[in-house]
């Protein structure tokens, strides 16, 4: 791996970067086509985070933090920082300090397949963290990896500039380019959905607001009486 810092890269607009974290998690990943969504392992350091910014994408060496460094500095207000290694290591790659540094920069939250630390005072801060596990060994600074280049956590590609909405549920990950289409389509799975909740306040059962009887039918599903199958 060539150490490499890339500077100003271009950033998802901000207006779309708001609505899609308003949508949260869930939504956007079935409005993206079901992609994008990093794996369960990545979840909330504490209860009630969430968050919606751009990517800072950081990829260091196992055990070595610098890079964390060198990504703060190119970091600007609604940012989000995304951190993977080359290798999987579950150290503490970030803690009160970095995270500090950061949300005083305007980021707006962490997202690492690492480990994270000083959660207590994290979570008094709110800075809204994801992270793979809580680990209190700590990293050196000997190696430098890259910064603003895209990285792969499991299987979702993450450029530079794309949105990352993270919360209770999980992070999902939109390229820059499809957000305003995303956007588009978690509109209407929202209305979509209010019909549905309607409907079912309303007393109807799932199987008839989601159309599924023609298909319990053409499975052949038979319905038989309790004392006719003893």
């Amino acid at each position: 791996m060539t150490p490499v810092v890339v500077t100003s890269p271009p950033r998802t607009a901000p207006d779309l970067v708001a609505d899609l974290g308003a949508y949260g998690v869930a939504t956007v990943h079935e409005s993206a086509g079901r992609t994008g969504l990093l794996g369960p392992r990545v979840r909330p350091v504490w209860p009630g985070a969430r968050a919606a910014g751009t990517a800072v994408t950081v990829l260091c060496p196992p055990g070595d933090n610098l890079t964390v460094h060198l990504a703060i500095e190119q970091t600007a207000p609604g940012d989000i920082i995304v951190l993977t290694t080359t290798a999987p290591c579950l150290d503490g790659y970030v803690g009160e300090l970095i995270t500090t540094s950061l949300q005083t920069r305007g980021v707006v939250g962490l997202v690492t397949t690492t480990g994270i630390r000083d959660v207590a005072e994290i979570e008094a801060a709110r800075f809204p963290a994801w992270s793979a596990a809580v680990h209190a060994h700590g990293t050196v600074k000997a190696q430098a990896g890259t910064v603003n280049r895209p990285v792969s956590i499991d299987g979702t590609l993450i450029s530079p500039g794309d949105v990352v909405v993270a919360d209770a549920d999980g992070v999902v990950v939109v390229a820059r380019e499809q957000a305003a289409s995303v956007r588009a389509g978690c509109e209407q799975r929202v209305l979509r959905e209010a019909e549905s909740r309607r409907r079912y306040e309303a007393g109807e059962l799932s199987l008839d607001v989601n159309t599924l009887r023609p298909l319990v039918a053409e499975l052949k599903v038979r319905y038989v009486a309790w004392d006719a199958d003893r």
